[in-house]
């Protein structure tokens, strides 16, 4: 009993002595990183304010916020742990032996973080942007240091990584596209007035762009039609509906006005046997 109320009572007496001696500079240490947070916020505020003037893409600013809330927080966390005595060097060398390990084991992430941060920079694409790219397409909804997201036509997300990204071939249509409407007329039409007709539907279509100009030409003397190509430019956002309506606004005009559409037609002769022979 006395060998416990001993052992107790010197078990006391070192946590007092610990209190005593570290209690002050786990004190100020918390103080310290207490400070810090509120300081890395101020700064990202600051940057972001800074950046935000400075009209950089939102991917960037975000991350450069990001990375100066970070770089302030590390400062003093390096602080509070100098005041607790810590030898950082040890520290610093057990933790470049631990990210080596880490590094070896997540190389399919780092290659994303590293296609992700070329992404940024570089910026062959921009939020809000429609991308053919890794045989998806869409417009791009997000970029982040490890994955791109697109929303597809179809209501649907596509989220590629950014190293499938990084390196290949990118078709960036930005914010428009052009339409590819193909009518065929009878060879015996009137073609200034089809394609006149054609000029005045594209011009009271409001999806359709006045610049940058639509292209309205006769593209093919095929068997049974003249072909007209019609490509006018319209917004991402009206490209998939933007054929149906135009196809059904010439059919209309052209049959108010008369102007043949003609079917497909071949012509095949029947040789008699004695013509045969």
């Amino acid at each position: 009993m006395n060998n416990q109320l001993a052992a107790l009572e010197q078990a006391q007496s070192t946590a007092i002595d610990l209190a005593i001696k570290f209690g002050p500079k786990l004190l100020v240490a918390c103080v310290v990183m207490l400070v810090g947070y509120f300081v890395a916020l101020w700064v990202a505020r600051v940057t972001a304010g800074v950046l935000t003037r400075l009209e950089l893409d939102i991917t960037v600013r975000t991350l450069l916020v990001r990375v100066a809330r970070l770089l302030v927080l590390l400062l003093f966390v390096i602080m509070a742990l100098q005041n607790l005595g810590v030898e950082l060097l040890p520290l610093v060398a057990g933790l470049g032996v631990a990210g080596a390990g880490a590094a070896l084991a997540m190389q399919g992430v780092l290659s994303n973080l590293a296609a992700g941060l070329t992404i940024i920079f570089t910026r062959p694409f921009r939020v809000g942007e429609f991308i053919s790219i890794a045989g998806e397409e869409g417009q791009v909804e997000v970029i982040s240091l490890f994955n791109t997201v697109l929303s597809h036509a179809d209501r649907s997300r596509v989220v590629i990584p950014n190293r499938k990204i990084a390196g290949e071939i990118l078709h960036n249509y930005g914010q428009v596209r052009q339409a590819n409407v193909s009518v065929g007329v009878a060879y015996d039409s009137d073609l200034d007035q089809a394609l006149a007709v054609v000029h005045d539907i594209l011009a009271n279509q409001a999806m359709v762009l006045r610049e940058p100009a639509p292209l309205v030409q006769v593209a093919e003397l095929a068997d049974s039609s003249v072909n007209i190509s019609v490509k006018p430019w319209v917004p991402v956002d009206d490209f998939p509906g933007a054929a149906g309506s135009l196809n059904k606004a010439i059919l209309e005009a052209f049959r108010a006005r008369g102007i043949a559409i003609p079917f497909p037609q071949r012509e095949v002769h029947l040789l008699g046997r004695g013509d045969a022979g």
